[in-house]
């Protein structure tokens, strides 16, 4: 296919433009608000065209795929506007500003009969496939707990608008905690039920939090902690999966790079856990390929992202409020 990319962004830069032309495909056009950060962005990575009319670049018959990697606030107007065109979408999480949104995004894609897929890179790591292979197979037992630590510290060249702009959607809830929400709904395959959750400003948000925890409760009475951070240089990231019998240990593996340990223990003792070491994006892109041409689905699809958001929304709530939050999502997980 033919594909725009909406946003002239870091990760587009990064990660999914070599991604997408890794799979083949043919990455047509850049639109950006700003006409000089389109132009620059598409003359460094060879685009042949790039624009700020978003409407015009859809009204393309030639484009058949977006990738949405605008700021938050502009995921919502603009994934309706390249559904309504016909166009499949790759969406950056969070999907938008509000469950409600989401769910939105996610009908009028299912109406239009076009893929609409969320890009949760974590999902696609080899790391965690196999741990989720291993709480699949019963190796741990019943899932007690999890522990999911994704504490870093945001690069300068990201910081930006995550740091300082709420109604761009920064804060690192809506820019981390998704991705935990994600990681334990894909390993538990359960939607968190509530959440109680404390957060903070620690030195780098300027009206945003850029530290938060929270504890998750699980439809099977399994909890979730979880520590998502902008300002931890030396904590490094994992999670950790309890059970029965049996318990996981993934250090280093929440990233974009395939790296990391993931160990076994049990009452034989411990085990290295091997994993394949494929690319992130590469295997997103693949999946969303493949759920294109109708066989199976995206890596993580639109009732994925709208269950990310409702937790994250949920965390955030509960923090702001000091109570317990039950998870709303919208009726669409």
């Amino acid at each position: 296919m033919r594909w725009a990319l909406v946003g002239a962004s870091t990760i587009a830069a990064e990660h999914v433009l070599g991604a997408l032309r890794g799979a083949g495909q043919d990455v047509a056009v850049v639109q950006s608000n700003t006409a000089s950060r389109a132009a620059e962005f598409a003359r460094t990575h060879g685009i042949a065209a790039f624009g700020t009319d978003l409407d015009a670049i859809l009204s393309e018959a030639e484009i058949g795929a977006v990738y949405i990697s605008s700021t938050n606030e502009k995921h919502h107007a603009q994934a309706l506007a390249a559904i309504a065109a016909g166009k499949h979408v790759l969406c950056e999480k969070p999907l938008a500003m509000s469950v409600a949104e989401a769910n939105q995004m996610v009908a009028a894609a299912k109406a239009k009969g076009v893929t609409f897929a969320t890009n949760h890179h974590l999902r696609c790591s080899g790391s965690h496939r196999a741990v989720r292979d291993l709480v699949a197979s019963g190796r741990i037992g019943r899932v007690l707990s999890l522990r999911l630590f994704h504490a870093v510290h945001l690069p300068g060249h990201l910081q930006g608008w995550r740091i300082d702009n709420p109604a761009a959607g920064g804060g690192v809830i809506p820019d981390i905690t998704v991705h935990d929400a994600d990681v334990a709904r894909f390993l538990t395959g359960e939607d968190p039920v509530s959440v109680v959750a404390e957060m903070t400003s620690s030195g780098m948000g300027q009206g945003v939090e850029d530290s938060v925890m929270s504890v998750w409760t699980l439809p099977s009475g399994a909890m979730v902690m979880a520590h998502e951070s902008f300002t931890h240089p030396f904590a490094g990231s994992g999670l950790e999966v309890h059970g029965t019998e049996g318990s996981i240990f993934a250090s280093g593996v929440m990233t974009q790079q395939p790296v990391g340990e993931v160990t076994l223990v049990t009452a034989s003792g411990r085990e290295s856990v091997p994993y394949p070491t494929h690319n992130l994006y590469g295997q997103a892109v693949a999946d969303f390929l493949a759920a294109v041409e109708g066989h199976g689905r995206p890596a993580a699809d639109g009732r994925d992202g709208i269950a990310s958001l409702a937790v994250a929304l949920a965390v955030r709530k509960a923090a702001a409020t000091g109570t317990r939050q039950m998870v709303d999502y919208g009726g669409g997980a």
